[in-house]
């Protein structure tokens, strides 16, 4: 029979635990801490809220510019609010002081697929960021010593291949392409653009697209224009074949032969945010260029190929944007 009297004492127990929870002290105690948490948590949301307000940085859209014509949006970068409120919740911060703010990018509105036939001379100016533009059209001495600096660097860039060259020499743009580089498309014949027939100019972008493709297995998103040289046909009939046209904003002018030194005092003072350099596999670009890329990247710089750099992405990455 002792469990008999267990049993009722167990019974009278929660009997009791219960007439408790239901009295009208502990109802009003538990509806007090729940308005107090909900309180609180409004608090919360308004001090997040505001330094939001205070640092959030909208998207840059894309614009033509007089000067530079095209130029590449760049993505906002903004506080998510309920995500940071939530990480709150959850105990990772116990005040203001300690808020580890989440932050997230915002993509601009427009695209630059969605403007007409215009060249583009460099990536966004808030972009600290850099592209080199290496047109090779002639010879495969430097090509090697180019890829094995870059390599050593850990610096990615563009090779606008044109087609004739390419055609004789498809390993060297295979191993461009196995060391992480960016292959884009400058022409089959070296032709002035502006001074062909569209058919010609047509001819000359797709044969080197083709080639491309078929060696590599993949496509090009830009054009560079043999010697700069383009006119609006050019410019819609690159448009037609999925490629954005692309120029430099400074230029090495290597095919000159000049001093190391000088291609690196025609450079370094004048480079910055979302600038497109110039340059071919000349000997004295590989004497000038690994001080060129030591010193591009003390400026804070990030070398990156030209996709990167007219790309919205934002640098550095969103984890930890800013020491605010």
């Amino acid at each position: 029979m002792k469990w008999i009297k267990s049993l009722i004492i167990i019974m009278m127990m929660f009997g009791l635990v219960a007439g408790i929870a239901n009295s009208k002290a502990v109802l009003l105690y538990m509806s007090g801490v729940k308005e107090k948490a909900v309180w609180y948590a409004d608090i919360q949301q308004e001090e997040i809220q505001s330094y939001a307000n205070k640092h959030n940085q909208p998207p840059i859209e894309p614009r033509v510019d007089k000067i530079w014509k095209l130029i590449p949006g760049y993505n906002g970068l903004i506080i998510d609010v309920e995500a940071t409120l939530k990480q709150m919740e959850q105990g990772k911060s116990k005040n203001k002081e300690e808020i580890s703010y989440i932050w997230k990018e915002v993509e601009p509105k427009q695209t630059l697929s969605q403007f007409g036939a215009y060249p583009i001379y460099r990536g966004n100016p808030e972009k600290p960021m850099v592209s080199f533009l290496v047109n090779v059209a002639w010879g495969t001495e430097y090509v090697a010593p180019i890829l094995e600096i870059l390599a050593k660097e850990n610096v990615h860039v563009t090779f606008f291949l044109d087609g004739s060259w390419l055609k004789k020499n498809p390993d060297l743009a295979i191993q461009m392409v196995k060391k992480g580089h960016e292959l884009g498309n400058h022409g089959y014949s070296h032709a002035l653009m502006s001074r062909v027939t569209s058919q010609r100019v047509s001819d000359e972008i797709s044969k080197t697209e083709e080639l491309i493709k078929s060696i590599t297995g993949n496509s090009s998103t830009y054009f560079a224009p043999p010697a700069g040289d383009f006119d609006q046909k050019t410019l819609d009939i690159a448009k037609s074949n999925n490629l954005l046209t692309v120029l430099w904003t400074l230029d090495t002018v290597d095919w000159k032969k000049p001093s190391p030194e000088v291609i690196i005092e025609r450079i370094i003072p004048k480079v910055g945010n979302g600038h497109l350099i110039l340059m071919h596999p000349t000997k004295s670009t590989v004497e000038a260029l690994p001080t060129l890329i030591r010193e591009i990247k003390k400026k804070g710089l990030k070398i990156a190929p030209v996709k990167e750099t007219l790309s919205t992405k934002r640098i550095p990455p969103v984890e930890s944007p800013f020491n605010l």
